[in-house]
């Protein structure tokens, strides 16, 4: 059919073609086996830091462990007789869990940290998994290229046989189907790194906050000692001047709660008298009354409450440092300013649907009782540390203490507060 020389440079360039081939074939391998290598075996640093981060979250478990133990401490020695002794000892358990607290805050910060250098490091390699795969792909292209230039009519003429024709056909079949699979293999890698992208901004914003909660669980563990301190100076480390003292905190929260529900009525009443109409209350429900972010140190009954075997503790308690301003948390009318040397200082609200709120431990009041008040209004400005003006003669730190009543007995705040709360345990 064909002379020597013309058969001779069909089978040369036949063999061009298989080589062709076989390095399509050499290239797509090459390629196949490194990305599922690369994909299946452990980075090196992930793997270093997977192990840290394990071991430190294990540490962080016997922190938590440890806390626990001195929580039902705290427990066991509220239950016993009320003394300074033993007052004493629950305030120093309460510091010893609050260092736990903020060393498991360190740990956590860690941990975090771990987490992100570990996110950087997979999100690297996976670039670079990305920009390697693109590479083998264009070169794996070009030569497909190349390929696709002779025909399947040229490529019969340099067979001996049909059946050489059909197993390079079917030979290029599977080239197309393993660079299908290449392709696929990029998108989702692709879509991989978008996710750890995303990990690694959720991240950052997790360490911002635990760097936040550090502060504020550094501030929780010097009022405890402050409140020791301020203890057994007061008392002389004296049981009975200790006795005096809790009978003084009693009596000031007996007269403010009579005080409190006692104006509640004649407020009320007075209100009435003076218009037919109803004090509304505001329809946006109740705002916190001091702004940004303050967590809650005590919670409405709280059962771990240093004074409970004295009074349930009938609202929050938000921390606050010394002089932080305080704004009413609905429109109303002011009952009750009490503010008398270092005694117990509140500011009483009374607004409509039967609730009022009330404001504890303030230094300092910008309103006058009988005056109406709108909703955000700055009304005072809160008490420092026990003994100061307005604070109490046994306050635990700085803070303001929040109450909201319905009609006239106290209810939970956070049930009429939006959800943005922190409380700090």
């Amino acid at each position: 059919m064909f002379d020597s020389q013309t058969k001779k440079l069909l089978i040369s360039v036949t063999s061009v073609i298989i080589i062709m081939f076989g390095a399509v074939y050499i290239s797509l391998s090459s390629y196949i086996n490194i990305a599922i290598g690369e994909s299946s075996n452990t980075n090196p640093e992930v793997k270093v830091l997977n192990e840290k981060i394990s071991e430190n979250k294990d540490k962080v478990d016997d922190v938590k462990k440890q806390q626990e133990e001195y929580s039902q401490l705290i427990q066991e020695q509220q239950k016993k007789q009320v003394s300074l002794k033993n007052q004493i000892g629950i305030i120093e358990n309460r510091i010893k869990k609050a260092e736990l607290k903020v060393e498991q805050v360190k740990k956590d910060i860690r941990t975090t940290n771990l987490e992100i250098q570990r996110t950087q490091a997979e999100i690297a390699s996976k670039s670079q998994n990305i920009a390697k795969n693109k590479e083998r792909i264009a070169s794996i292209l070009q030569l497909l290229y190349k390929q696709d230039r002779v025909d399947a009519l040229q490529i019969l003429l340099m067979n001996d046989n049909l059946s050489d024709f059909l197993d390079r056909i079917k030979y290029l079949q599977d080239v197309n189907k393993k660079m299908k699979k290449s392709v696929d293999a990029l998108k989702d890698d692709k879509e991989n790194l978008t996710q750890e992208k995303t990990e690694l901004e959720r991240k950052q914003n997790e360490m911002k906050k635990l760097r936040e909660e550090l502060e504020k669980r550094k501030v929780g563990l010097e009022d405890e000692k402050e409140h020791k301190k301020f203890l057994i100076e007061q008392t002389e480390n004296s049981e009975q001047k200790y006795s005096n003292l809790l009978t003084k905190v009693e009596q000031e929260q007996q007269q403010a709660q009579a005080e409190i529900a006692s104006l509640e009525k004649k407020v009320r009443q007075k209100l009435k008298e003076l218009s037919k109409d109803e004090l509304e209350f505001n329809d946006a429900g109740l705002i916190w009354p001091i702004s940004g972010d303050h967590p809650i140190t005590a919670t409405f009954h709280d059962p771990d409450y240093p004074f409970r075997y004295l009074f349930e503790h009938p609202g929050i308690d938000l921390r606050a440092s010394f002089n932080t301003t305080i704004k009413t948390a609905a429109s109303g009318y002011v009952a009750r300013v009490k503010i008398n040397g270092p005694s117990y200082g509140y500011i009483m609200i009374v607004h409509g649907d039967g609730i009022s709120t009330v404001y504890g431990h303030v230094n300092k009041s910008y309103i006058s009782e009988d005056e109406y008040v709108i909703q955000g209004q700055t009304i005072g400005l809160s008490g420092g540390l026990p003994g100061t003006r307005g604070a109490g003669s046994l306050t635990t730190g700085p803070h303001l203490h929040f109450e909201v009543r319905k009609n006239g007995i106290p209810v939970n705040p956070l049930e009429y507060l939006n959800n943005n709360y922190y409380i700090l345990d």
